[in-house]
């Protein structure tokens, strides 16, 4: 004991010495290669900051701590970029490392485990998806054959409009133009209109809506460690339901259609070309059940909500901006006339609406945030980022980067009509992504642009719009709504006022 007691000194300074050199000398990151972080509270990181509109609060957080920060979602990190160079770094310099699609719980279950192609990961089946709906799916031979589904549907939306405009009666135009777009993907998908469904309009619309809200909105479980096997908000139980019950709507359709073909009957629909290549045998890889129903559903989710948006977006800028709306109609009429509607075919010799169109995708993308996932280990800008983070691009703040945009809160189409301007949307301007970038890029964007300029174009060649339920209101206003898509917080409301009547519906 006496030995242990006169050595005990030394083991002292041993041991001091010992945690001294470790501290110092150990292996560590330097501060200067983690981004600037707000101060987060416990438990629940960063989540106060993000309300009420999460792309808004990132916008304004950026302002003070720069383009790259780093939040906490509950217990989570994650990396939130709003600067169109760091965004070219992520989605094009870097690619291979975030191509996958942050997702959560709630996503992947309504997707069916990820079956569909927006969030399943990058990979063999991935690739195979992506390959088909570009060379069968969605691509300009199979959109030209339906060229005739969106044509009448149009026709249909004008002709709706016509009969409001002769008795002076508001429309609520975000209903109607849901109504619209989920008219024609389900006809281009299903063979069938929403409105003539056995579930009827009103309940698939919903349903649909309903879908895209649950998997956009927060789970607690997915981010707070300490409710992980809980479900305080009941999200699970709801989303069994909703996937329940889509199920059972799509079940129908996909029989209807498996019978039909054992009758000889063939519908041109993508549903039945889904149908062929699951039966051919020379496929590298099999489609199953789940397979084709998570695709419809992707379909639905990607492709009607954000059209119908965009469009709603874009006449509300006009309402606000009469002399932009007269400038358009007065090119319709040049180029158009006033003996016929509007149509696809127009649309190049459309230089302003086309103008219109990208200025409304600047400020109001369908998608204001893109949400990557790092597959390994990487450094951005000098800032290590782990594997398995999430990274939020704030496209609704790349269109407003006042490095990139002169006054880029105004509305002025004109901007795209100066030769500095010449940039399209397909991914190659990284100050404008309305459609992401890259590999992950929406396969749609062919589709949706026939849809909007289409649509928008023969709203402002037939009518003048009066805003509000009696047509009173001085503007419209434009307060966003909370979602996955961008959609305005109050649906447009307007009384249609007939410019041309009878309207020169072709056939």
């Amino acid at each position: 004991m006496d030995n242990l007691e006169a050595y005990f000194p030394f083991f002292l300074v041993c041991l001091i010495s010992t945690i001294l050199v470790w501290v110092f000398l150990k292996p560590t990151r330097p501060k200067s290669h983690i981004p600037p972080t707000p101060f987060a509270l416990p438990i629940i990181g960063h989540l106060h900051l993000l309300s009420p509109i999460p792309h808004q609060a990132f916008y304004k957080l950026s302002s003070r701590y720069g383009p790259i920060f780093r939040v906490f979602l509950g217990s989570k990190p994650c990396f939130v970029v709003c600067s169109p160079e760091i965004a070219k770094e992520i989605l094009k310099t870097n690619e291979n490392v975030f191509v996958d699609r942050a997702t959560n719980s709630t996503a992947d279950y309504i997707g069916y485990g990820s079956k569909g192609l927006v969030f399943s990961p990058y990979g063999p089946y991935w690739k195979f998806m992506k390959k088909l709906v570009m060379s069968k799916l969605l691509n300009g031979q199979t959109l030209d054959m339906l060229s005739s589904v969106r044509h009448q549907e149009i026709n249909g939306f004008i002709s709706s409009i016509s009969k409001s405009a002769k008795v002076g009666e508001a429309m609520d135009l975000g209903n109607e133009m849901m109504k619209l777009t989920n008219n024609v993907i389900s006809i281009m998908l299903m063979g069938e209109r929403c409105t003539d469904m056995e579930e009827g309009a009103d309940n698939v619309m919903k349903l649909v809506a309903d879908l895209v809200q649950a998997a956009g909105n927060f789970n607690l479980s997915d981010y707070i460690w300490l409710f992980e096997s809980l479900d305080l908000q009941g999200l699970g139980k709801k989303v069994k339901k909703l996937r329940a019950r889509f199920d059972v709507m799509i079940e129908r359709i996909i029989t209807e259609h498996e019978e039909a073909r054992k009758h000889g009957g063939e519908m041109k629909d993508l549903l039945h070309i889904l149908l062929d290549i699951q039966q051919d045998e020379s496929m590298e890889i099999k489609l199953s059940r789940e397979n084709i129903k998570a695709f419809i559903l992707d379909i639905f989710a990607a492709a009607t909500d954000t059209t119908a948006s965009t469009i709603e977006w874009g006449l509300s800028e006009l309402i606000n901006h009469p002399n932009i709306m007269k400038k358009a109609r007065e090119e319709i009429h040049q180029a158009v006339g006033e003996n016929r509607l509007l149509q696809e075919s127009d649309i190049p010799n459309l230089p302003y609406l086309q103008a219109i169109v990208k200025e409304t995708l600047r400020l109001h993308p369908g998608a204001p945030v893109i949400a990557r996932q790092s597959t390994e280990d990487s450094t951005v800008v000098g800032y290590h980022i782990p594997a398995k983070t999430h990274i939020f691009i704030n496209v609704w703040a790349l269109g407003r980067d006042p490095n990139h945009w002169e006054n880029p809160h105004e509305f002025r189409p004109e901007r795209f009509q100066e030769k500095e301007n010449e940039l399209d949307v397909r991914g190659q301007h990284f100050h404008m992504l309305p459609f992401g970038s890259g590999r992950r890029m929406c396969p749609g964007i062919s589709l949706a642009k026939f849809m909007v300029h289409t649509t928008l174009g023969t709203m402002i060649q037939c009518f003048d719009w009066k805003a509000g339920k009696d047509g009173n209101l001085p503007r419209v206003d434009m307060k966003e709504g909370f979602g996955l898509t961008l959609t305005r917080a109050n649906h447009l409301v307007c009384v249609p006022v007939a410019r041309v009547d009878p309207i020169p519906f072709s056939m």
